[in-house]
């Protein structure tokens, strides 16, 4: 090194260098780059997004390149400094040399580039991998022969290097911060379409059906004259036939076949026509998630549906409408209430609600956090809690909430009233 001199050895330690920033950026780059927009970008056959998922689909080799080539330039850095310092400062240059060169690789080769590659990686990705695969390609018995070594050193503690893409998949979780953290990428009504989606499998159609009380039918063996009042009045297009107790049904009545076979027989007295014209009743058993009754629904070319429970007795109506309300929000006409018809905002701020009303679109439309694994209706959980049908002006704490019962029936509770939270209710005697 004695013949080279000194101004020649400082342009090769500034190289050295920025050779080690260009390894250092390069490696916080290809390993900051968004995966998925990667796939997005390669699928759209971008040039720079394939030579990057090409060198990282082997992040050993990868890895194992840039470390050698950092660790190269470093080494050499540390030696040309040591020789300029003690030219310059004799035997204590060798101190100087270690402490100023760290110092210096620090700021202008680890922190600043690093931070960089962080902030903007397609930058420093793209065009790195210009110099970074043909670099793989002329180092790839040196390259390969490190990654035997600490491959086989990582199977040793339990490590497979070739399952690079463990971990990649999102859960059902993860997708709905993805999705919450877009901000204006995706507008709001489509943000809660696409979390709705991903909550059908945290649902039931037991969430969702029309309870067997409010569902509307017609007795085959009432008069005729009530029965055509009924079919005139319907609101739906599709009403339950049944004989004498919904658990007795016959069928689905379509108002289609209803009106040809009037037309077609003048409306004459024969109960049989509308038994004759009913459509098979399709089962759904209860707990069954949504994403799953959805699918069956599309594959029987079913749009409505019987929730039956074990015993084969009948709990509730579903349609296709239900559920995919579920995701896009309330569109049709629907059998029961909607939470605005069932709850009434009072002058002093709070609420008086009917005991009837769904717990699950109490607090979907109200943003209150009622639980919900248990009874689907507020009168259910207010029973469930207490053990017992309690009396009317009673007052207790209910998911947080104060509740006074307004009015309460013989087997349910009709109407509470909900105070704001924290908010203590007159007699309030049980807390949940």
């Amino acid at each position: 090194m004695d013949e080279i001199s000194t101004s020649m050895l400082l342009v090769i330690l500034v190289v050295l260098i920025t050779l080690s920033a260009y390894f250092s950026g390069s490696e916080t780059g290809m390993m900051s780059i968004n995966r998925y927009r990667l796939r997005h970008l390669v699928q759209n056959q971008h040039k720079g997004a394939n030579r990057v998922q090409y060198l990282l689909d082997r992040p050993d080799r990868l890895i194992g390149l840039i470390l050698i080539g950092n660790n190269l330039v470093n080494i050499a850095a540390s030696a040309i400094a040591t020789i300029l310092c003690m030219r310059w400062f004799g035997d204590a240059g060798i101190v100087i040399a270690t402490f100023g060169l760290t110092l210096i690789i620090l700021i202008f080769a680890e922190v600043t580039p690093k931070t960089i590659a962080a902030l903007h990686p397609e930058r420093v990705a793209f065009p790195s991998s210009f110099i970074l695969r043909p670099l793989l390609t002329v180092l790839y018995p040196v390259v390969s022969s490190v990654n035997f070594i600490t491959n086989s050193f990582m199977r040793l503690l339990g490590v497979d290097p070739k399952r690079a893409h463990v971990g990649d998949a999102l859960n059902s979780d993860e997708l709905r911060t993805v999705v919450n953290d877009a901000g204006n990428l995706i507008p709001t009504s489509h943000q809660e379409m696409l979390i709705s989606i991903l909550d059908l499998e945290k649902v039931t159609v037991e969430d969702v059906m029309i309870p067997r009380n409010e569902i509307i039918g017609i007795d085959i063996n009432d008069d005729w004259s009530k029965i055509i009042k009924q079919i005139e009045h319907a609101q739906h297009t599709r009403v339950l036939l049944f004989r004498n107790d919904i658990d007795d049904a016959v069928g689905f009545l379509h108002a289609r076949d209803i009106m040809r076979l009037m037309t077609k027989n003048q409306f004459e007295a024969d109960k049989s026509l509308l038994v004759r014209a009913v459509r098979d009743i399709y089962y759904i058993p209860e707990g069954t998630p949504l994403n799953v009754q959805l699918l069956k629904f599309q594959r029987s070319k079913q749009r409505i549906g019987l929730v039956v429970d074990e015993y084969g007795d009948i709990q509730g109506l579903v349609t296709l409408e239900d559920i995919l309300e579920e995701i896009v929000g309330d569109f049709t006409t629907s059998m029961a209430p909607p939470p605005s018809e069932t709850v009434t905002v009072q002058p002093d701020g709070s609420y008086l609600v009917e005991g009837g009303a769904n717990l699950r679109e109490l607090n979907k439309e109200m943003n209150w956090v009622f639980p919900t694994d248990g009874p689907k209706t507020l009168s259910g959980l207010i029973i469930e809690q207490y053990g017992d049908i309690p009396s009317a002006r009673m007052g207790l704490r209910l998911g947080g909430y104060p509740v006074e019962l307004i009015e309460v029936g013989d087997t349910m509770i009709k109407q509470v009233r909900v105070l704001p939270k924290f908010f203590r209710a007159p007699n309030e005697n049980h807390e949940d």
